[in-house]
């Protein structure tokens, strides 16, 4: 008899014990596995139309009739163009620009006549390679240029050439922001078909671009 009060008792020990420590561990909070899965972001590609602005200022070694005076000036604009990627480090695409522009150069002499450069722009090709971090991408690029130097009230639309380089660098995922340096020579007079008297000047400007298909797949 005392034997089987004893198991009784024991027994009625255990649960007691067993619904006290249940309890507490009830009201623990629910803690996910720290090892869920997450797909992997989307591939960076430069390929698709994009647009945007820049600004900067300009420097030369003259406008029009002014070529021993040296212009100077602010310049600013907007540009659109397309990168095509044809591989994971190679990008090429085009660029059209159009500028407007505050580059003068003084004659020095008692009547100040100014030589200005009001507006110009350029169409240009894109040879770019994209560093190890995909996003900044380091390009070069040329082409055709065009504007209209003026030396007092007569204006010349010409033609020229247009070359330099910059580099790129997508800071999120429809943005990216660009530095670049250009060298043009406008110097052809197109409504006489013949080489004028050169507007030469360097560019160095920033700009920021939307792309419309940055993440699209190839």
């Amino acid at each position: 008899m005392i034997v089987r009060y004893s198991t009784a008792l024991t027994r009625a020990l255990f649960v007691l014990a067993a619904s006290a420590g249940a309890a507490p561990a009830a009201d623990l909070p629910y803690m996910k596995p720290s090892f869920a899965f997450e797909p992997p972001p989307p591939a960076f590609i430069w390929t698709g139309l994009y647009g945007g602005l820049n600004a900067g200022g300009a420097v030369g070694a003259g406008v029009g009739a002014y070529a021993d005076k040296s212009p100077s000036g602010v310049v600013g604009g907007g540009q659109i163009g397309f990168n095509y990627q044809l591989s994971p480090r190679f990008v090429i695409g085009a660029e059209n620009d159009l500028q407007a522009s505050s580059l003068k150069a003084r004659d020095g002499s008692p009547y100040h006549r100014d030589a200005t450069l009001p507006w110009f722009g350029t169409a240009r090709g894109r040879v770019g390679f994209a560093l190890t971090e995909p996003r900044l991408l380091i390009y070069a690029t040329g082409g055709m240029a065009f504007g209209e130097p003026k030396i007092v009230d007569d204006g010349k639309l010409r033609i020229g050439w247009t070359a330099g380089g910059g580099v790129e660098w997508a800071f999120a995922q429809k943005w990216s922001a660009k530095l670049e340096y250009l060298y043009t020579d406008l110097y052809r007079d197109l409504r006489k078909d013949v080489a004028d008297r050169h507007a030469r000047f360097h560019t160095i400007r920033v700009g920021v671009n939307y792309h419309f298909d940055l993440f699209s797949q190839p």
